[in-house]
Order: structure tokens, then C-alpha cells, then sequence
């Protein structure tokens, strides 16, 4: 039979509670037990030193222990009038009755004279004093236990009492290991609901946060999770609607485009062919984005870094755009690349992708007649790149999500303009796998500016 984590605890909290007790109560009885046992023989000497004045008394009035030696009826009589002793009438040579004290009275030669000390031979002695000299010693059996009957009570109830405070405490060990375990254990208990739904697939499972403790705080760490695989899901779940949408399109013209020359409504044509190869070609091209794309998320996209100039590389990539955006009515402006180098360990061809990308983005989406700036500079030790374009721009809110994928705002940056809302998506891979940051803002000429910050080589920063 496997225990749970709270009878684990439980049984945990109470072995250990029940062993405290346990060993309190035994130091407890012991520690009793000794200082009983001091406080009656304490009692005892007292006694012993009141009949020892009694005994001086009475052999400085007589000279001698002969009227001792008659009958014990005398020892009996000093015997009652010492201080609390019991009443000794019972028993006189035979032994000692229960609680009766075990004393005796012997000679300065070690000979008894009257009582009785019992078997054991384990005594006291107390010398009896007159005039400066010794006369008699007082022997006394040494404790062996309690012989006064409210001794003996008192000792008992005392017991009695150590017992009851022990279970009492074991009584208590297990009720606070029951509510420690359940009251303990039940964030945890809430974590583990959760993520047997969460495993389910009902990712809005949520734990509620009421501690700032470790489960507190395993609680959030949850909830993080269960919201990133949310989102994650929405976001696979968009994806393969864009993914349909975008190749039912083209494939829908291809399609009628076909059927049309088939029926013979269209005659095979050049135009004809151009529109055939135009959609085949956006078929390939978000293809290609999305291989390129799923290699980048796997980080299996080949890298071959060396030591470049950023500027020079810049001024590389966009040396064949400069007339591809003066056909579409768009000024190229990349008068502020040249200037000192700026020395970053990258790849070259992702570097001249990354631009391209970016400047293909912007003649796509710019308004005709338009202006696209590049510039390079350097900045808290990182070589900045950055990509400005005229209107239209975007509303600030949505800055932060021109980096998702399939990701396009309906207005003039919309899908009628071409693409497939995947190339900045690329862009932000591979700009992290070089260790670099990419931000989008609005940019002065009324578009967007894209930014993008590369480590600087350390002997360049």
C-alpha cells in the first residue's frame, strides 16, 4: 500500500511529536524521581537531627542508654515525638511496618542498643553529641523509597500526572499533524488538480494564488505556464488557419485560371502564364518562409560566422533594392550607412537576408510616392541598424506584435499588399541567434522604424 504525501506527513509530524513526549516524560519522571527522592531525604535529616537533640537531652540527664536498653516502649515514645514521624506502635523488633522509618541507636562501639535498620547494611550515621564528645550514633537506613503514606501518595498521583500529560501531548501531536497536513499540503493539492487538467488539454486551468510562500510562488510559476501554453495554442490554432488561407488563395486562382483555359473562356497567353507563375510564385515563396521559419524555431538554420563590418555588409544588400523600390515609386535613403566601421562576428548571408527582409517589408507595405531610410551607428556598445519608412504606420499597441507570425493589421499594410505576415517573424530569429535585440516604433517620416542592436566585437566597442 503506497502513502500519500499527507499520511507521509501526518505519520512524519506525529512519530516525532510522540517521541518528544515520550522523552520528555521519561526525563520528566527521572528528573521527579531525583529531586523527591533529595526533598524526603531532606525531610529525613531533619528528623534524624531533632531525635539526635532528643537522644543528647536524654543521656545528659541519665549519664548512660540503660534506660533504652529496658523496652522499646520509650524509643517508641522519642520516636513519635520527632517531627513528623509516623505512628510506630505496631511493630517493634520484627521490621519496620510500612512507613516506618528504619533508625536505630547504637553505642560508640558500633553496638546496637535499640530500633531497627533492616538487612541491607547500606546506613547512615548521625552522631549524638554531648559536652564536645560523641555518646551514640543514630543509623539510618539510606532512601530506598518513600515510606510516609502522603509520601507515597504524592508520589504516585505525581506519576500518575506525568502519564496523563503524555498522552494528552500525544492526543495533541496528532490532532495538529492532521490539520498541519491538511492545511499544508492543500496548495499543493491545488497545483496537482491543475495540472492533471492542464495535462487534459483545458489549458484556462488556473490555481488561485493565496501565499507569498514557496507555493505561492509555485502557484504563479504555474499559472505562467499554463497561460504560455495557452497562448501557444491559440497561436498554433491561428497559424494553421493563416497557413490554409494563404495557400487556398493562390492555389484557387491557379485552379481557375486552369479550369478557364481548359474550358477555353481564356486563351493560353503570355499574360496567362505571367498570372500562373505570379501565384506559383507566392506559393513558393511562403513555403519557403515557413521552412525557413521552422528551421530558425528549431535553431536549425545554418550559421557561418566570421568578423564583418556592418556598414559594408549593409551597404551589400542594398545595393540590388535601390531599383526595385525606384520601379515602385519608393527613394531608397541610405545615405547614413557609410561612416567608421562597425565590427560584428556574424553570418554574412543571414545578415544580407535579415536586411532584405526588412526593406522588402517596407516596400510592400509604404504608401507610393514613399521613403525608406537605412542607417548605421553605434550605441551602448552595440552596432545599431535601423530601417525607417514613410505612412502608413500602425497604431502603438499593436508595435509589440509585428513580430508574430502571420501577424498584419487590416488597413493598408494588409494581405492585398503581398506576403504572408512571416518575414519579420524570421528577421526576430535571426537577430537572437546572433545575441542581438529588434524593436519596432514609429518613425518619424510617419511609418515604422524597425531598430536592431548587434554586439560590437570587443575590440570595436
Amino acid at each position: 500500500m503506497r502513502l500519500g504525501i499527507t499520511a507521509k506527513l501526518f505519520l512524519g509530524v506525529l512519530a516525532t511529536s510522540v517521541l518528544v513526549a515520550v522523552v520528555m516524560a521519561v526525563t520528566g519522571r527521572v528528573k521527579f524521581q531525583r529531586d523527591f527522592q533529595q526533598y524526603v531525604e531532606t525531610g529525613e535529616n531533619r528528623r534524624i537531627e531533632a531525635l539526635a537533640e532528643t537522644l543528647a537531652a536524654l543521656y545528659a540527664e541519665t549519664g548512660d542508654w540503660t534506660v533504652l536498653e529496658g523496652g522499646p516502649q520509650l524509643w517508641l515514645a522519642l520516636l513519635r515525638s520527632a517531627p513528623r514521624l509516623p505512628d510506630a506502635g505496631r511493630e517493634l523488633y520484627g521490621g519496620p511496618m510500612p512507613g516506618w522509618p528504619h533508625v536505630a541507636l547504637y553505642d560508640t562501639d558500633d553496638h546496637p542498643i535499640v530500633g531497627f535498620v533492616g538487612a541491607s547494611g547500606d546506613t547512615a550515621r548521625h552522631p549524638i553529641i554531648v559536652d564536645g564528645r560523641v555518646v551514640g550514633l543514630i543509623a539510618r537506613a539510606r532512601w530506598v523509597g518513600p515510606t510516609e503514606v502522603t509520601d507515597v501518595t504524592f508520589q504516585q498521583a505525581q506519576l500518575r500526572n506525568f502519564l496523563v500529560a503524555t498522552l494528552a501531548a500525544i492526543l495533541l501531536a496528532a490532532l495538529a499533524a492532521a490539520l498541519l497536513s491538511r492545511t499544508f499540503l492543500a496548495p499543493a493539492r491545488a497545483v496537482g488538480d491543475a495540472t492533471h487538467r492542464l495535462a487534459a488539454g483545458d489549458f484556462k486551468a488556473r490555481v488561485k494564488v493565496a501565499s507569498t510562500d514557496e507555493f505561492g510562488r509555485l502557484a504563479d510559476d504555474f499559472n505562467l505556464l499554463a497561460l504560455t501554453l495557452e497562448r501557444n495554442e491559440e497561436m498554433r490554432r491561428r497559424m494553421m488557419a493563416d497557413v490554409a488561407h494563404e495557400l487556398r488563395t493562390p492555389l484557387a486562382i491557379i485552379q481557375g485560371e486552369l479550369a478557364a483555359l481548359e474550358d477555353g473562356i481564356r486563351q493560353f497567353t503570355p499574360e496567362t502564364v505571367s498570372s500562373l507563375q505570379g501565384e506559383a510564385h507566392a506559393l513558393g515563396k511562403l513555403v519557403d518562409d515557413l521552412y525557413q521559419l521552422s528551421l530558425s524555431d528549431l535553431g536549425a538554420l545554418d550559421y557561418r560566422r566570421s568578423d564583418l563590418d556592418l556598414r559594408a555588409r549593409a551597404a551589400d544588400a542594398l545595393r540590388p533594392l535601390r531599383e526595385r523600390c525606384a520601379q515602385q515609386g519608393l527613394l531608397l535613403d541610405d545615405s547614413g550607412v557609410p561612416g567608421e566601421p562597425l565590427m560584428v562576428h556574424a553570418d554574412a548571408d543571414r545578415l544580407g537576408q535579415l536586411i532584405s527582409n526588412l526593406v522588402e517589408n517596407s516596400m510592400r507595405y509604404t504608401d507610393t510616392p514613399g521613403r525608406i531610410e537605412v542607417s548605421c551607428r553605434k550605441a551602448a556598445g552595440r552596432a545599431m541598424l535601423e530601417i525607417s519608412d514613410s505612412a502608413p504606420g500602425i497604431p502603438a499597441e499593436h508595435m509589440g506584435q509585428l513580430f508574430e507570425r502571420f501577424f498584419r493589421m487590416e488597413s493598408s499594410r494588409s494581405r492585398s499588399s503581398g506576403g504572408a505576415g512571416l518575414g519579420l517573424a524570421i528577421c526576430r530569429n535571426i537577430v537572437e541567434a546572433h545575441d542581438g535585440t529588434i524593436e519596432a516604433s514609429a518613425s518619424p517620416l510617419g511609418g515604422i522604424s524597425i531598430t536592431i542592436g548587434l554586439p560590437l566585437l570587443r575590440g570595436a566597442a
